[in-house]
């Protein structure tokens, strides 16, 4: 039968699996297909809805958790503020110590500096006060005496009682300028006596003089107050607590002690000279004239009878340009004061300048900056301080010359050698030296630079030359000027070891502050490095440059180096100077 059904046309093979999968496999994977886009369509829903859950939770957790740790700040703050917590100062502590490395850390913080210094300042108005300042540089070997501790708190409620806006400061400048010098001192002025310091000369000199009236203030019981009209509030903090030593800008004599010298006729060398004072007969206020060519009768200021004359006297007016300290232990009467105070004699200005002098947050700035960036990775650092004494301005090569005698016989710097000649694996662990170099003309430090870039030193040590400024020409009384300088004493006080020009006051605050036994360059004479180039010093102490070149009474024209045995000859200055030793 021919059925149509039943006729089959022959087919290809690819016809063949065609017809096959349209008659028994498209069904089946459209079947599959629907079946699989109901579930996937149920999964996104689920997965939406699983979604939704979760990131409902997770907002209304961060609500939660946001809520308690507001709580929480809020208690933090709450607690810092009751209980004083440190908060920047900490942060600075632990950031110091870890780029200082375990040798810092380890060495417990002794933020008071052995009692030098009294609690209660507000700590982040002058943040170099506390932590700072002890925590980068080494704990020093000189400890301050009880005496001394106990002194300083003393001085501080006599200077709370006295200072500026107390009703006993009124009381003492009430008729002070007024012209009426006769039988002052019969007149009322009070319990308090003063001593004004003006400031003179560059920052090295105001800093070594300052400390020098505040001693002869402790000394004899009188409230220093410094003068202000320069930019000392720009470097310094105030040192006690609960006042100030700023000298009031209506302070009666204000407008004249500026113009103060030889020729005034309060200044006590000019009143001996016309026989205008004595002890029952003392005016209301003296100017001290005590400077590097000081006349012999100004310089009679340290003769125990004449000290005696101006005790009576109410207000000193100081101007000095020198660190005379180490002629005030010439007095017999303050000696034995001096003794208790300062059992480690050459410590007399590294412990008073701490206690007195902490930079302000900007200058402190300044030295941190630096210091973290320049010297803070260092194994060993070398502070090399340049003052040239020459009408030549600019670089001298003889000085280069001594520096470099100096430091390569002294093995603070290695020789340079030539590449072959270098002996050094380079994949060794090398110590890193940083060398801070302070000095008005950049040349210096950049000879040091390049000498040891160009080529490797004998030693192996990576050398890095560092130099803050270099700004030609000193210019005192300019802000930004001497908070440079003043953050430039301070970098040199925090390195390790310190060489320092003869003759320098910015570097005796340098290595005094920072308790270092300086090697002092000899001045040269004419053009050529001195031989030897430097000397080791025995003692941190400063030298006081051009002091009385007498005796007082029976021993005048004694040579004030032989007075006492442990006030001497400075290093640098031979017969034109002394300082105190603590080695005989």
């Amino acid at each position: 039968m021919n059925n149509a059904m039943d006729t089959k046309q022959p087919l290809d093979s690819d016809d063949e699996e065609q017809a096959y999968y349209q008659r028994s496999i498209q069904p089946k994977a459209d079947q599959w297909k629907k079946n699989s886009g109901d579930v996937f369509r149920a999964s996104c829903l689920k997965t939406k809805i699983l979604m939704t859950v979760i990131f409902g939770g997770l907002l209304i957790g961060s609500v939660i958790l946001l809520s308690f740790s507001h709580n929480f700040n809020d208690q933090l703050l709450d607690a810092t503020s009751n209980d004083q917590l440190l908060d920047a100062a900490s942060n600075e502590e632990l950031l110091v110590a870890t780029i200082n490395g375990s040798s810092r850390s380890e060495t417990p913080h002794d933020k008071l500096l052995g009692g030098l210094l009294t609690a209660g300042f507000d700590e982040p108005t002058c943040v170099s006060r506390y932590y700072q300042s002890s925590l980068y540089r080494k704990p020093s070997p000189y400890k301050p005496s009880e005496y001394l501790v106990s002194k300083l708190r003393s001085y501080e409620k006599l200077h709370k009682r006295c200072g500026p806006g107390t009703e006993a400061y009124k009381e003492a400048t009430k008729n002070l300028g007024h012209g009426d010098e006769k039988n002052y001192a019969n007149k009322s002025v009070g319990e308090c006596k003063y001593a004004v310091w003006v400031a003179v000369y560059g920052l090295g000199n105001r800093i070594l003089t300052l400390t020098s009236v505040f001693l002869y203030a402790l000394l004899t019981e009188r409230v220093v107050l410094v003068d202000q009209s320069k930019d000392i509030s720009d470097l310094f903090c105030e040192p006690f607590p609960g006042t100030s030593w700023l000298l009031p800008n209506d302070f009666p004599l204000m407008k004249k002690i500026d113009g103060y010298g030889r020729g005034y006729s309060r200044c006590y060398g000019t009143m001996l000279n016309n026989h205008a004072i004595s002890v029952n007969s003392t005016p209301s206020h003296l100017y001290l004239d005590i400077l590097h060519d000081s006349r012999d009768e100004d310089k009679m200021f340290f003769c125990p009878k004449d000290q005696t004359m101006i005790d009576k006297v109410p207000w000193l007016v100081f101007k000095t340009n020198v660190y005379f300290v180490p002629s005030l232990w010439f007095s017999p009467t303050l000696r034995p004061e001096l003794m208790k105070l300062f059992p480690q004699k050459e410590a007399v200005f590294h412990h008073l300048a701490r206690y007195l002098f902490h930079p302000t947050n900007q200058v402190w700035g300044m030295i941190t900056r630096y210091y973290k960036a320049h010297l803070a990775r260092a194994d060993e650092t070398l502070g090399i301080q340049v003052r040239v004494f020459s009408d030549q301005a600019g670089y001298l090569q003889h000085v280069m010359d001594q520096i470099l005698s100096c430091t390569q016989r002294e093995k603070l710097l290695p020789q340079v050698v030539a590449q072959e000649e270098s002996k050094v694996n380079v994949s060794t662990n090398q110590k890193l030296k940083a060398v801070l170099v302070t000095s008005l003309d950049p040349e210096y430090a950049d000879r040091l630079k390049n000498m040891f870039w160009e080529q490797p030193s004998s030693t192996g040590e990576i050398i890095e030359v560092h130099q803050p400024s270099g700004e030609r020409f000193q210019q005192t009384d300019k802000k930004i000027h001497d908070q440079k300088a003043l953050a430039e004493m301070y970098l040199l006080s925090l390195t390790d070891k310190i060489v320092t020009s003869a003759r320098s006051t910015f570097g005796y605050v340098a290595h005094s502050l920072g308790g270092l036994k300086p090697w002092l360059l000899y001045q040269p004479k004419g053009f050529t490095a001195p031989d030897p180039p430097c000397i080791r010093s025995t003692s941190i102490d400063p030298c006081h440059l051009t002091p009385p070149s007498h005796g007082c009474d029976a021993d005048w024209g004694t040579y004030s180096g032989k007075v006492v045995p442990f006030v001497r000859e400075c290093e640098d200055r031979e017969h034109d100077g002394i300082k105190l030793f603590d080695e005989l």
